[in-house]
């Protein structure tokens, strides 16, 4: 019996560093991909501060669906910084390693933007059912201390995820290998380290995963289902195109994140390949954030109205 114990206490070691494989496959791609990540980023950083920008000064975009997409903007900016960063310092580096503590850094934050955005694109889309099924009451309801309430509900329910998902898995023993086939410090890889019975967690995290993302997607849902019925109710072909696209860069964006996040996290463990899933998790960490910008820029009228009115006003005191 000392035996096997003291063999097992010498198979756990204590680890310092562990390196993400990312795309060290492909090093004849590091190039490429270099310059698009960063490009993405670049893209990503400058789209997001520009519609917080214009929505913060021109006062006509003061309303409930601009306060979200400004909180929106703002998650996206954090939620990119947590990967692309360090995956652009990889793919520069030889050294491919990131800390211990680093990694938890980056899953906690991780997981706590990612809950984040569901719950946030919950409370858009709520916005947008009372703005268009109960539009005469939707300055009562949407006022600004329910806007706030909204949210920072979003904001703060990523806390208990990024908390107990990332304290949880983090309190296994490690016995060795250091090596995570991923290019960011993802749950599914990381587990794959841990030597020790992890049924629990495992379970725990398929049930945190469904109600964090099919709760806020089911809320979504019924709000488009009613929205829909209400626009289809609308007897002008051009009143229900016009109410429809105060919807649709939010519909767009919330297609965009669930699709890609499901196929990631609701699919058997052996139905993706580790590059595909790879390839899978940069469409919603890398790209979804890089496009929600243009979505709502090139499909608002609003947006696009206040950008040309900050731009003329630009040309305008450069030429005084």
């Amino acid at each position: 019996m000392q035996s096997t114990s003291l063999r097992k206490e010498q198979s756990v070691t204590v680890v310092s560093e562990l390196i993400l494989l990312g795309f060290s496959n492909l090093p004849q791609l590091w190039c490429l991909l270099f310059a698009v990540f960063l490009a993405a980023y670049v893209i990503t950083l400058m789209g997001n501060i520009l519609i917080m920008l214009i929505t913060t000064a021109d006062p006509a975009l003061h309303s409930p669906m601009y306060f979200f997409l400004r909180n929106l903007s703002c998650l996206e900016i954090c939620f990119i910084s947590v990967i692309v960063p360090k995956l652009l310092a990889n793919l520069l580096s030889a050294n491919q390693t990131i800390s211990f503590h680093g990694c938890i850094l980056q899953m906690y934050f991780f997981f706590f933007f990612g809950s984040t955005e569901c719950f946030l694109l919950a409370a858009m889309a709520y916005d947008r059912y009372v703005a268009i099924c109960n539009p005469l009451r939707y300055t009562v309801v949407m006022n600004r201390r329910i806007c706030i309430q909204l949210a920072v509900t979003s904001w703060v329910s990523g806390i208990p995820v990024g908390t107990v998902q990332t304290a949880w898995l983090f309190s296994f023993p490690f016995c060795g290998p250091t090596e995570i086939n991923h290019f960011f410090c993802d749950s599914p890889p990381v587990l794959k380290l841990v030597c020790g019975d992890t049924y629990l967690f495992e379970m725990y995290a398929v049930t945190g995963t469904i109600v964090i993302v099919l709760f806020p997607f089911i809320l979504i849902l019924v709000s488009y289902i009613c929205i829909i019925s209400t626009i289809l109710r609308i007897p002008s072909a051009e009143g229900r195109l016009k109410t429809f696209s105060t919807c649709s860069s939010h519909l767009m964006v919330v297609t965009l994140f669930y699709s890609t996040a499901g196929l990631t996290y609701f699919r058997p463990k052996s139905s993706y390949s580790p590059d595909t899933k790879k390839l899978l998790s940069l469409s919603y960490t890398v790209f979804t954030p890089m496009l929600n910008p243009i979505i709502y820029s090139l499909r608002n009228k609003e947006v696009k109205g206040a950008l040309r009115k900050m731009l003329g006003w630009q040309i305008y005191s450069r030429q005084l």
